[in-house]
């Protein structure tokens, strides 16, 4: 859509330089889907400001992988490592994870991995239903351009936003779930292992399903 006229044009018949978080809904909704990739999703992101989490956080954490990933991981949001290094998953948790990962087969580079919010929520609390609603439109146009068939939900915020928002993690991990014309496994959070070890072979038992039909794909 590179050649489509610019978001404030759009919404209000005129140019406008106004940054991505001023834009109301419709503009904004236009301007994403005017992210002709990654990078300038990214780009968009860093700029944004549609909830509180921005002005408690050093960075935003917008995500990071293979562009044409076939597998995405989907977490709940960047904790203090995250946030002070700009990149998902790379503290203990995401430590955890990348042995997780190496242990089914995958390599992290192969992969795609983002989270529900890209902004650290204060104490690391479960990001609010209102903040996970404006960070929403960036998971959808990742999607949309990753593309991947295959989405895995690292724990109940992750589960809850990609199915529905009454969905227990307890329930619908290690099953698949059609949604939007990709499959999706919801799985334990690694950060929930750490607390308890003993979910690590119910995590296992999910990833292998996942390579399982990662495979079949192939």
């Amino acid at each position: 859509m590179a050649d489509s006229p610019s978001a404030f044009s759009v919404a209000h018949g005129k140019e406008s330089s106004a940054p991505i978080y001023r834009l109301d809904t419709a503009a904004f909704a236009v301007a994403l889907q005017r992210a002709s990739d990654l990078d300038e999703l990214a780009a968009m992101a860093h700029d944004c400001d549609r909830c509180g989490l921005r002005a408690g956080c050093r960075t935003v954490v917008f995500g990071e992988g293979n562009p044409r990933a076939r597998l995405l991981l989907v977490g709940e949001g960047p904790g203090a490592t995250e946030d002070a290094m700009g990149r998902p998953f790379v503290g203990k948790a995401g430590e955890l994870l990348d042995r997780i990962l190496e242990a089914a087969g995958f390599h992290r580079a192969d992969v795609y991995i983002a989270n529900v919010v890209m902004c650290r929520p204060p104490g690391n609390r479960v990001p609010t239903p209102e903040e996970m609603s404006a960070c929403r439109p960036y998971l959808e146009r990742r999607l949309a351009l990753v593309d991947p068939p295959l989405i895995v939900a690292l724990g109940a915020t992750a589960t809850r936003a990609l199915l529905r928002p009454n969905a227990r993690i307890t329930q619908e991990r290690g099953r698949w779930h059609r949604v939007d014309g990709r499959w999706v496994m919801p799985t334990y959070h690694p950060a929930a292992l750490l607390r308890d070890p003993s979910k690590k072979k119910a995590v296992w038992d999910d990833f292998q399903l996942v390579r399982e039909f990662y495979r079949r794909l192939s």
